[in-house]
């Protein structure tokens, strides 16, 4: 068991958390705040505990300068102010004399929030890299560093591998719970049943080779599953497919002839458009013109029936191209089923999260993980960097 937030004395101590504030933004507006929203119980926990909190966080990726304008931190800092309805105090540096005036003048249950840790990537790539003088940087700022961030744990970067090395540390309570959720996947209550979806075989090809050996059956959709079609000899025509994949594909076919489950029929267009004319076909009859877009209702209906009977459910990755509305029936209806029918189901980080949630679905299943590559990662059972540094409990 890992260290957590509440193993610690908080009173009067600059407690580091590194948070997830890794929001979309258009505009230069937020668009989703649930990433901010999901930090609130530890930040809270550590202001009622009297710390002074000093937040890091990234967003974005930094490649260019113009990167640096429009990924800085600021209008998180302005959202956080209000749902905490109290002040925070951004600092639009990452290091340096501003930054240590600002930790130096807090009192008791003060927020600071750093500008955007990835502001260290420009040019020399130092946070991605745990850069050693960096991470030890940002420990002197701190007593003890707390790692909330579960989207991010899976890399070994200067603000949570890099910080732990220098400071007591421990997990809050975000991380704690998709620790907690995930956890039930080592023993999952059977049948255990395995939901792929997405664009790609290759994005997925970790998760496939660990879960197929653990799971009692696999459905695969989304366009990944033309891939896997194709390794059928069927014709697929402008469907996604990943040529390269299908020697793959075709050897887990043969292998797990009873396990893995594949579409029976299809909705097809000419084109990938919201004003082009859909139809429903068997994945036999799709012509050379046609483009695959979401399951067809027979295969709906057995996948359905199939998950009736399931124990646990993990699910990855949308099964159709929900972005255009007339292709989100399958990804909708299987969601609807699952949570209708309190099916122990988690949705397994990434595009599926925001297609529930998009769907009205998202506060309905058991577990929708806040980790992208970070639940993957776990599903393909890989060691989390950002967690094996923390300390267990004595």
């Amino acid at each position: 068991m890992k260290k957590t937030i509440k193993d610690f004395e908080l009173d009067n101590k600059k407690v580091i958390i590194r948070c997830d504030f890794n929001v979309p933004i258009q505009n230069g507006k937020i668009i989703d705040d649930s990433r901010i929203k999901e930090s609130l119980e530890t930040i809270n926990y550590a202001i009622h505990q009297n710390a002074k909190v000093i937040l890091l966080s990234h967003l974005g990726r930094i490649k260019k300068k113009e990167d640096l304008e429009k990924n800085s931190l600021v209008m998180v800092a302005n959202r956080l102010e209000e749902l905490l309805k109290k002040p925070v105090l951004f600092v639009p540096k990452t290091r340096g004399e501003e930054v240590e005036n600002a930790i130096a003048n807090m009192q008791r249950q003060d927020v600071i929030l750093l500008e955007n840790t990835r502001f260290e990537d420009f040019n020399e790539k130092k946070e991605s890299t745990n850069n050693e003088e960096l991470g030890k940087y940002w420990a002197s700022l701190g007593d003890i560093f707390i790692n909330d961030a579960f989207g991010t744990i899976h890399r070994a970067h200067a603000s949570n591998v890099g910080i732990a090395s220098y400071l007591p540390n421990g997990i809050g309570f975000l991380v704690e719970k998709e620790l907690n959720a995930l956890s039930q996947l080592d023993t999952p209550t059977r049948p255990y049943i395995v939901i792929l979806g997405g664009a790609k075989v290759s994005d997925k090809l970790g998760v496939i080779q660990h879960l197929v050996t653990k799971a009692d059956k696999i459905m695969i959709g989304g366009a990944m599953a033309f891939t896997f079609l194709k390794a059928q000899e069927l014709e697929v025509g402008k469907s996604l497919v990943e040529d390269e994949f299908i020697p793959f594909c075709k050897e887990l076919l043969n292998q797990y002839p009873d396990k893995i489950i594949l579409p029976l029929d299809v909705v097809v267009s000419q084109n990938i458009d919201a004003s082009s004319p859909s139809w429903n076909k068997l994945v036999a009859e799709i012509e050379p013109n046609e483009i695959g877009l979401d399951l067809g209702g027979k295969t709906i209906c057995l996948f359905k029936e199939i998950l009736n009977k399931a124990g646990t459910v993990v699910w990855n990755g949308p099964l159709g191209y929900y972005e255009i509305n007339q292709y989100q029936t399958s990804t909708k209806e299987i969601l609807k089923y699952l949570t209708e029918n309190h099916i122990n189901t988690i949705l397994g980080g990434g595009d599926i999260v925001a297609a529930s949630s998009e769907l009205g679905f998202k506060d309905k299943v058991s577990h929708a993980s806040t980790g992208g590559g970070a639940t993957l990662e776990y599903l393909e059972g890989k060691k989390l960097p950002g967690l094996e540094i923390i300390e267990e409990k004595k």
